[in-house]
Order: C-alpha cells, then sequence, then structure tokens
C-alpha cells in the first residue's frame, strides 16, 4: 500500500534554510579553530631549536663583547702616553734650587748675578747702618761738650781725641785764625773761617754717603736684569715648545717657571736696595745736620773771640808819652 507524501509546508521550509545557512557559518569557524590547534605543535617545535641554538649564538655575541672590551685597552694605551708625558713633565724639581740647576746658562749667570747683587744690598745695610748709628752718638756728645766751652782755645782742650769731628772743626778754626793773625778785618777771618768748616762738613757728608750708590745702581737696574733672564728662559720655552711640537702645560711650564724665576730674583734685589737707599739718605741728611750744627758751634766760639781780641790788644798797647 502505499503512502502519499507529506505535503511540505511553508512553515517548516524556512526553518530548514535557516537551519542550513548557520550550518554553513559555523563551518568556517570549526575549520580555523583546528588551523589555530594545529599551529602551536610546530611553533613548539621550532622553539625547541631555538633553545638549542641559543649557545651557538653565545660565542657569537661574545666576540663582539671580546671585541668592545679590546677598544677600552687601546684607549687605556693610548691614554697611558699623556699620562707618561704629565708624569715626565712634573719630574722637574720645581723648587728654586731645582729650577736653577735646570736653567740655561745665561739664566743662571743672570741669578748668580743678582743674588751677588741681593748680598751686597744687605752687607752694605748693616755695614753703613752701623755706622751711622755710631757717628750720630759720638756727634751728639761732641755737641754737648762744644756747647759747655765758653772760648775756642777750651773747645780745643775738650776735643782733644784726634779723629773725632769735634777736634777736625777746633783745630781747622784755630789754623785759620792763627794763619790770619795779622788780618785787622774780622768779618774777613769769619767768612775764611766759615768756608773752611763748609768744606768739612761737605766732606764729612761724602765720607758718610760712601757705598749707597751701590744701592741706587741695583734698585735701578736689577729689575731689568732679571727681565732679561725671564726673557731669555721664556725664549729657550718656545724653542723646546717648537722642537717638541707639543703644548702640554706639564712640559711647557718647567721651562717658562725657570724664566719667572730669574724676574723674581730681580725684584729680591732691586726692593730692598731702594727701601734701603732712602732710609740712608735721609739718615745720612740728619747726620749733615749735626755736623753743620756743629760748625756753627765752632764759627759761634771763633765769633766770640774776635770780639774780645780788640780790648786785649788796647790793653796790652804801650800808651804814647809826649816830650816837650
Amino acid at each position: 500500500m502505499t503512502r502519499n507524501p507529506r505535503p511540505v509546508s511553508s512553515t517548516q521550509s524556512p526553518l530548514r534554510t535557516a537551519a542550513l545557512l548557520f550550518s554553513l557559518l559555523l563551518v568556517p569557524t570549526v575549520t580555523f579553530a583546528d588551523e589555530a590547534a594545529s599551529h602551536p605543535a610546530p611553533a613548539a617545535v621550532a622553539a625547541a631549536p631555538t633553545d638549542h641554538a641559543a649557545p651557538a649564538v653565545v660565542p657569537s655575541a661574545a666576540a663582539p663583547a671580546q671585541a668592545d672590551a679590546g677598544v677600552p685597552a687601546d684607549t687605556t694605551d693610548a691614554d697611558a702616553l699623556p699620562a707618561e708625558d704629565n708624569s715626565l713633565g712634573m719630574a722637574h724639581d720645581l723648587s728654586p734650587w731645582g729650577m736653577y740647576k735646570n736653567a740655561d746658562i745665561i739664566v743662571k749667570i743672570v741669578m748668580i748675578g743678582l743674588a751677588i747683587a741681593s748680598i751686597i744690598t744687605w752687607t752694605i745695610w748693616v755695614a753703613k747702618g752701623f755706622e751711622l748709628l755710631g757717628a750720630k752718638r759720638r756727634l751728639r756728645r761732641e755737641m754737648l761738650a762744644l756747647k759747655k766751652a765758653r772760648t775756642l782755645k777750651e773747645a780745643s782742650e775738650t776735643a782733644n781725641k784726634e779723629g773725632t769731628l769735634a777736634h777736625l772743626l777746633v783745630h781747622d778754626a784755630l789754623e785759620e785764625m792763627h794763619l790770619s793773625v795779622n788780618s785787622r778785618e774780622r768779618e774777613g777771618i769769619k767768612e775764611r773761617v766759615s768756608f773752611r768748616l763748609e768744606r768739612l762738613v761737605a766732606a764729612c757728608g761724602r765720607n758718610m754717603s760712601s757705598g749707597t750708590g751701590v744701592l741706587a745702581t741695583i734698585g735701578s737696574t736689577a729689575p731689568f736684569v732679571g727681565l732679561f733672564g725671564t726673557v731669555w728662559g721664556i725664549m729657550n720655552s718656545f724653542i723646546g715648545i717648537a722642537k717638541t711640537q707639543t703644548t702640554n702645560l706639564a712640559v711647557v711650564a718647567p721651562g717658562i717657571a725657570e724664566a719667572l724665576l730669574a724676574t723674581a730674583l730681580g725684584l729680591v734685589a732691586a726692593i730692598p736696595a731702594v727701601v734701603i737707599y732712602n732710609v740712608f739718605a735721609r739718615s745720612i741728611a740728619g747726620y749733615k745736620a749735626q755736623v753743620s750744627d756743629a760748625s756753627a758751634q765752632v764759627l759761634l766760639l771763633v765769633s766770640r773771640d774776635l770780639d774780645h781780641q780788640p780790648s786785649e790788644r788796647s790793653a796790652q798797647a804801650p800808651h804814647m808819652v809826649k816830650v816837650g
């Protein structure tokens, strides 16, 4: 018996169509999931060789590291050369004696001359200082003796020690008065005595000023002598720079320092010489003023004696008696 097929309803046809479409949409999703699941295995397989190959890569990476490590070694060697130059430059003895020993022969001669000039300066200061002090002290005592005397004869008896200034002044005045004993003009006698005393005062000043001219010479020339040594030393330093072809300060500085030492010695010799010369100039001027005072005191005694002479002569003159 035959069955009649059921007619397909209109409601079932859309449902089947939707199910078919949904199944078609799920097929790519399932396929993509299967592919994603299949790919991790090759990645894991590839990762394994990578891990095994890593030790092989380490030596290749170590080679650049060693190369990089070699670069500082070369740099260290390159830096060692300036360090050696610095050590050579600083090996110079920068003390004054060391710079003198390393200086040029011309600079050495300049330094020796300036050192001798400095020694002469201090020697004159000591010798002339004691001489001035002693002369001023003796002159003060002699002035007191001259002021106590009332006549030139008393002054000559007081100043009887030869070599003293009072002895020279008094005996020069007495000598001139003896030479002018027959002169009737008292003013002429005073002028001649005054002239002799002035010459004696000038001679005492020149005698006391002896040696101070050396101080003036040293004070005016020593800086220029030191400057000459400095110029010569710097010139040699520049010649050394041209020969070594380096401007490293550690190499150049010792030569320049040696040159500047000459200028320093010149100033050391000149400054004390100028100061001591000025001190002596004032002291000698004061000494000459004291000598002038002593000379004026002697001239005062001469004038007093001349004023007393006419009365003595008139008293001793015989009286004229008129006969017849």
